[in-house]
């Protein structure tokens, strides 16, 4: 008998069970903010799919790594096809032999919205939370969407309205990032804990979350902290790395690239630390960009993918930029700098114009906390009480 037919030691269906699935390391954070704020109303719910550590250490019991979901770009995904759709349909047999009472996709649409069509043709109210980026590119999604999800949870104030044409339900609930970090970082006291010097120029680098993007970033980001330290001997890079594969894949790259004297520190996670610290950073497109906005830390935005991958979605796309920060601009606040255009020299000038122009960075902070103060709406209590309605319980 297959062992996803029955449910795991301690989750039992006699109890409310709420079903998740997160594909990376945003939706890692986000699902583990939710079950905290689903526990305080419902403090006997379990909750079981697929996470990562954040979400495990909040009391999930995840049935896959979540690293197995966790690729981007078409030539990647198909490279662990069978794979993805393999934990899929596993996935689904399991909720229909267990059926949780509601069921929660945190965003990785491509996955979760087949999965949320299956659940919800059996009855099992569904919600997407994370509206997919229909507003960037394959808007035609909305139609899948709705068709896949009881309620859809927009993070961006601008998506609601797209769903009420459509008239499928939408709640805008804010970003939880906005919720959660600091209001006023500071510089001065992170730069203590992380024994820094304060007289020196600090640029965080943020490569990427993945195994998969560091095979495109990591050189480039290496080659461009050597270009900048050749131009201001008073520099320290800080490089957050969520996981002991990129960790190691960096720092063996590091040593084959001559480039182990730099001044550079390795952190073990701490991204947040590392942005508060920094006087910029150099950050991969995603919802870092956002973090970044929000901790007030003016940026340059890079990326590289296959050049199949990229060709692909530069076509899709609807935008002319892709940074989270220029999207909620509506305009290119930070610098982009993308595929091709994306070399040492050229992020390395954009870094350090950053890092020397006072008038740029004042105007940056007060575009950012504009950003802030829109986002910041308790997201995940907003959630709880959307889905509210869909469980059968007392409150």
């Amino acid at each position: 008998m297959d062992d996803f037919l029955t449910a795991p030691a301690g989750v039992s269906n006699a109890k409310l069970t709420i079903g998740l699935v997160a594909g990376e390391a945003s939706g890692d954070m986000l699902g583990a903010h939710l079950i905290a704020a689903l526990k305080q109303r419902l403090p006997h719910a379990e909750f079981v799919g697929i996470g990562g550590p954040k979400m495990v250490t909040a009391g999930m019991h995840t049935l896959f790594p979540m690293e197995k979901l966790a690729v981007r770009g078409y030539v990647e995904v198909l490279r662990h096809f069978r794979e993805i759709l393999a934990i899929r349909r596993k996935l689904i047999r399991y909720f229909k032999g267990n059926p949780p009472d509601i069921f929660i996709g945190v965003d990785a649409p491509d996955f979760n919205l087949t999965l949320e069509t299956a659940l919800k043709r059996r009855g099992i109210p569904t919600v997407h939370y994370v509206s997919p980026s229909i507003w960037a590119w394959r808007g035609e999604r909305i139609r899948k969407i709705g068709r896949a999800a009881s309620h859809v949870m927009a993070i961006f104030p601008f998506e609601k309205p797209l769903y009420d044409a459509a008239k499928i339900p939408c709640t805008y609930v804010g970003h939880p990032l906005a919720d959660f970090l600091p209001d006023n970082p500071n510089r001065y006291a992170m730069r203590e804990q992380l024994k820094l010097p304060q007289n020196v120029v600090v640029i965080a680098m943020l490569p990427g979350s993945r195994q998969s993007e560091l095979q495109y970033m990591a050189e480039l980001y290496i080659r461009t902290a050597q270009a900048i330290a050749a131009q201001n001997p008073h520099v320290h890079f800080l490089v957050p790395l969520v996981s002991r594969e990129t960790r190691n894949f960096f720092e063996e790259l590091l040593y084959r690239l001559g480039a182990q004297d730099l001044p550079l520190t390795i952190l073990f996670g701490h991204a947040h630390d590392a942005m508060i610290a920094a006087d910029a950073v150099l950050v991969a497109s995603g919802t870092a960009t956002l973090e970044a906005a929000l901790l007030m830390r003016p940026m340059v935005i890079t990326y590289k993918m296959s050049p199949a991958s990229y060709r692909i979605m530069k076509r899709k796309g609807y935008l002319p930029y892709v940074g989270l920060p220029n999207i909620l601009a509506g305009r290119f606040v930070v610098p982009e700098i993308l595929q091709d255009d994306a070399t040492p020299e050229n992020l390395a000038q954009a870094l350090l114009n950053v890092v020397g122009d006072a008038v740029v960075t004042a105007r940056l902070g007060r575009q950012f906390f504009e950003m802030r103060r829109e986002l910041k709406q308790n997201a995940a209590e907003q959630v709880v009480a959307a889905i509210m309605p869909y469980l059968k319980v007392a409150t």
